[in-house]
């Protein structure tokens, strides 16, 4: 048992490295993409105490050359699933018991040794992996997972201090237990740091877990799991498969010590899995809770008052860095007539500047969407947004996936207001924009709340405060993430809590102390020192 009240290191958000030419950590991202690239991986499963290898192997390409093989990974089944849960039980109750201060001192080994030793590496295979710039894998599989293993164990400590009020002579207390029974991590492709967050939150808080990364995650997944691994996490405390969803699902949602969901992935999958614990809610030992970051139709709205440049950079970078494929990237922009001239052109000015192409060389801003399903998906987008008369593509709008899966950077300006780019989830590189007259901003912030079931980000710029205010007030509902003057991207964990309502998810916030209570089921313990001996109160005293 801990012998202190001990105090935790304090967070700060890790330093983003420049990568200019001839820096250090340009030369070595350089050297672990050459390796990487020069080294066919053999990818096991982690479960309990083994690295489990089933000859079910399956390719993992980069998205920007995917006739080049980096390596293979393990498939499993339904049977590796059953193991994994029952290594995670097996693990709980030492896990549990585990003195708080230890599982801080793993996590944060963990942080340190991402900052250091694994840098270049996780960068590497970020970039290799999911198709992103060296940038955009820095920001993500670098710092922002750094930020989470630190901050969630300040956000931790502050958890554990919150305590009741004591009246005389009792002393009232608070623990905050681990969920009885296991969690389950669903992560998506197009970020590594959500990748390692939503597994080690969970079991940092004393939970263990079965965690199934995105089949175009794994690979950096694995290398994830190699720093936990070497931070010190016991075997069985994260556990991770590689299993087909409704293969992992029939057998997670139908187990009675499932405890938890921690999902970031698209909408409709997350209501189907809702649905399913809700059908199978009787055969759970208790309340399971689902904490979910879905999709969102995030927009940009400028007012009359709005400088033009400011606007158009807003656009380019919120929608088409790491090729749009953030679920808080801008995706529909509503423009006021009076700056509209402007902004088509610096926009257009932009995307002719812009050089596509592989990561791997650092001078492309923009790179490959993630495998050829999305592909055809988003180039599906396009060529609807071509055959509408009420639009017309002012940039980008072609495709080609002979080498990678290249979409370029692809703006939309329809007169429709409720047309199909303007309302559905794309997730790739396109954003509509709709120019509205300037005099009727106010008519345009409903038109932004009641055109898309999400509620994710959105942005407002204004050199006017009131219409500032009016927006932050009408669109209350309309966005987890409201950024005023700035692009609706690039949350920083301690800074800017994560996430999004009505379709969006259950606004839990990643990168808080919100989301972290959500890993905890608190028992209240009640200690009275002189207990009475009378069952008699004084009210039954006779008398006036």
């Amino acid at each position: 048992m801990p012998k202190g009240i001990y105090k935790v290191p304090t967070p700060a958000n890790e330093p983003v490295l420049p990568y200019t030419p001839g820096s250090k950590e340009r030369k070595e991202v350089s050297a672990a993409l050459k390796e990487a690239r020069n080294t066919e991986a053999d990818i096991p499963m982690y479960i309990g105490s083994e690295e489990v290898r089933t000859g079910n192997k399956k390719p993992l390409a980069p998205p920007h050359d995917h006739k080049h093989v980096l390596g293979h990974f393990h498939e499993g089944d339904r049977s590796h699933v059953e193991q994994a849960i029952n290594a995670a039980l097996g693990a709980k109750e030492a896990w549990a018991a585990l003195p708080w201060e230890q599982r801080a001192s793993i996590f944060l080994k963990a942080a340190e040794l991402m900052a250091g030793p694994y840098r270049a590496k996780i960068n590497a295979a970020t970039m290799l992996a999911q198709s992103k710039s060296i940038f955009q894998a820095e920001i993500d599989a670098a710092c922002e997972m750094i930020d989470f293993l630190r901050f969630n164990v300040h956000y931790m400590s502050q958890i554990y201090a919150e305590q009741p009020e004591s009246a005389p002579g009792i002393w009232n207390r608070l623990e905050y237990r681990p969920l009885e029974g296991f969690v389950f991590a669903i992560t998506p492709f197009n970020f590594t740091s959500i990748a390692g967050n939503l597994p080690s939150s969970a079991a940092l808080m004393g939970n263990t877990v079965v965690w199934k990364p995105a089949y175009t995650q794994i690979y950096s997944a694995n290398v994830l799991m190699e720093v936990f691994r070497d931070a010190g996490v016991p075997d069985g405390v994260i556990n991770l498969v590689y299993v087909d969803g409704p293969t992992a699902g029939d057998v997670v949602f139908n187990h009675p010590d499932f405890a938890g969901l921690h999902f970031t992935g698209s909408t409709g999958v997350f209501q189907h899995l809702w649905k399913t614990i809700g059908e199978n809610i009787q055969k759970y030992k208790t309340y399971p809770r689902i904490v979910g970051e879905t999709g969102g139709k995030d927009f940009i709205v400028a007012h009359k008052s709005a400088k033009a440049k400011e606007v158009a950079t807003a656009i380019t970078r919120g929608a088409f860095e790491f090729q749009g494929q953030k679920c808080s990237a801008a995706s529909r922009a509503y423009i006021p007539d009076n700056i509209w001239s402007d902004v088509k052109s610096y926009v257009v000015e932009d995307l002719k500047s812009i050089k596509m192409g592989s990561p791997e060389d650092f001078t492309n801003f923009f790179n490959a969407v993630i495998d050829e399903r999305a592909f055809d998906k988003i180039a599906g987008y396009i060529d609807k947004a071509k055959a509408n008369p009420m639009n017309e593509i002012i940039a980008g709008g072609n495709y080609d996936k002979s080498k990678g899966y290249f979409i370029e950077p692809t703006v939309v300006v329809t007169k429709d207001p409720q047309s199909l780019t303007m309302c559905e989830e794309i997730f790739g590189p396109v954003i509509t924009l709709y120019v509205y007259q300037a005099e009727r901003f106010e008519e345009t912030l409903e038109l932004v709340n009641s055109t898309s079931p999400y509620a994710l980000t959105g942005a407002i710029f204004s050199q006017d405060r009131y219409a500032i205010n009016l927006a932050t007030k009408k669109l209350v509902d309309a966005a987890g993430n409201f950024y005023i003057n700035d692009k609706p991207t690039g949350a920083v964990v301690g800074q800017q809590p994560f996430g999004g309502a009505r379709a969006s998810g259950t606004n839990d916030k990643a990168g808080s102390v919100l989301n972290l209570y959500r890993w905890v089921s608190p028992r209240t313990i009640k200690e009275t020192f002189v207990p009475p001996t009378d069952y008699r109160y004084p009210f039954l005293e006779p008398g006036e």
